[in-house]
């Protein structure tokens, strides 16, 4: 395939990834409340639907990535839009629990075959071990999920009410997400590239289990604080004095911050191991928490930023990690397995960390500050080579 079309290939699926992500992720944070005054339920039963849906996306990842290693990713992300579609047009005619639960149990499978992970694996199955830029490439296009979906998704319900939202959302998955997913090649002894089996570098097949253990609490550390921050931001910056329209904007910054942070891998720290930089990003959101709660609201700016361009880093960690440590054989179903952490600490964020912020207010972010830093600690005691660099 030449450069121009693995290039158009790229921006097809980051565009898709976007759409994915903001119709998903990020929509509780601006969705909770009219639903739950609508409904007649407290917020956190909306949160606690989305963590049922990170629930089953955990339990989908892991078959969601074996499918992947043996058909290819074009058949599981097209399903996967039909399926985001069939969950929001579900969740725009819930009227109670049972119908919110089902709803949101039905985009937790899409969100288990359809977001990064299933991209990622994907990528390496068609790059194989060349997929380093590939990744990077995707999630500089999907940092702009937050910075799209909040403010779309606002507007929207705002002009059209919550449930024409999701309608709209679904009918954006049918009408773009499909054809964008379409363009990828479909997997044929022509267009797939050969993944040399683990034993062609001398690395053992299991890889190094005590690295395997550790990363894998890296990244549920990592998806944690992100959920966390995905769901609760905007409401943690105006607890710190903040008005909420500026904190909405304020946290949309996010956004153009994971991508400088990609970009930056992508240019700069292209040249050192993805371990080394992921020990830089891990650090960057206690940073930010030490900023923000050291000089109030006049940091809120910098922790948004500082939270941005580490989170933007560690997700593509999150993809070239395993493949650098581990090898690309068997990579989508390895990847499924070392992020059900990841998921189940996803499930419970926006609820435990709504039960902390609404104890502790802002000072609740001492504990996502904590989090970050035994992650980066963690990643210290990850042996620097495994499976050799890509």
């Amino acid at each position: 395939m030449n450069r121009r079309g693995q290039w158009g290939e790229i921006a097809a699926l980051g565009t898709a990834q976007t759409l994915a992500w903001a119709s998903s992720y990020y929509l509780p944070a601006i969705l909770a409340q009219p639903i739950a005054a609508e409904l007649g339920l407290p917020a956190y039963g909306l949160f606690a639907a989305f963590s049922m849906a990170l629930l089953v996306s955990a339990a989908v990842g892991p078959f969601a990535g074996k499918l992947i290693d043996r058909r290819g990713g074009r058949p599981v992300l097209l399903a996967s839009n039909l399926i985001f579609a069939c969950g929001l047009t579900l969740l725009s005619q819930s009227h109670g629990v049972a119908g919110l639960a089902l709803a949101w149990m039905v985009i937790g499978v899409a969100m288990g075959s359809g977001l990064y992970e299933a991209a990622f694996s994907t990528l390496v199955k068609l790059h194989g071990k060349d997929s380093r830029n590939a990744i990077t490439g995707i999630t500089l296009i999907a940092g702009f999920a937050s910075t799209v979906g909040w403010p779309l998704t606002m507007y929207l319900e705002s002009s059209f009410g919550w449930r024409d939202t999701c309608l709209i959302w679904a009918a954006l998955h049918v009408l773009l997400g499909l054809p964008l997913n379409a363009r990828l090649r479909p997997m044929s002894r022509e267009t797939a590239r050969p993944i040399a089996p683990p034993g062609s570098t001398g690395a053992p097949a299991s890889g190094n289990r005590r690295s395997q253990f550790l990363l894998a609490y890296v990244f549920a550390v990592s998806w944690f604080i992100s959920t966390a921050m995905a769901a609760h931001m905007p409401g943690l910056l105006a607890q710190n004095g903040v008005p909420l329209l500026t904190a909405v904007f304020i946290a949309g910054l996010v956004g153009p911050a994971q991508v400088a942070g990609r970009l930056l891998e992508f240019s700069l720290l292209r040249r050192i191991h993805p371990l080394a930089s992921a020990r830089l990003a891990a650090i960057a959101h206690p940073i930010g928490v030490l900023v923000l709660l050291s000089i109030g609201a006049q940091g809120s700016m910098a922790f948004a930023l500082l939270h941005g361009l580490g989170n933007g880093i560690l997700t593509i960690a999150v993809g070239t990690l395993p493949l650098v440590l581990f090898g690309a054989q068997g990579y989508g179903y390895r990847q499924g397995l070392l992020l059900i952490p990841s998921r189940v600490m996803q499930a419970g964020a926006p609820f435990a960390f709504g039960l902390l912020s609404g104890w502790w207010g802002a000072d609740a972010l001492w504990v996502s500050a904590g989090l970050g830093l035994s992650a980066a600690i963690a990643l210290l005691f990850i042996e620097h080579r495994v499976h050799g660099r890509t």
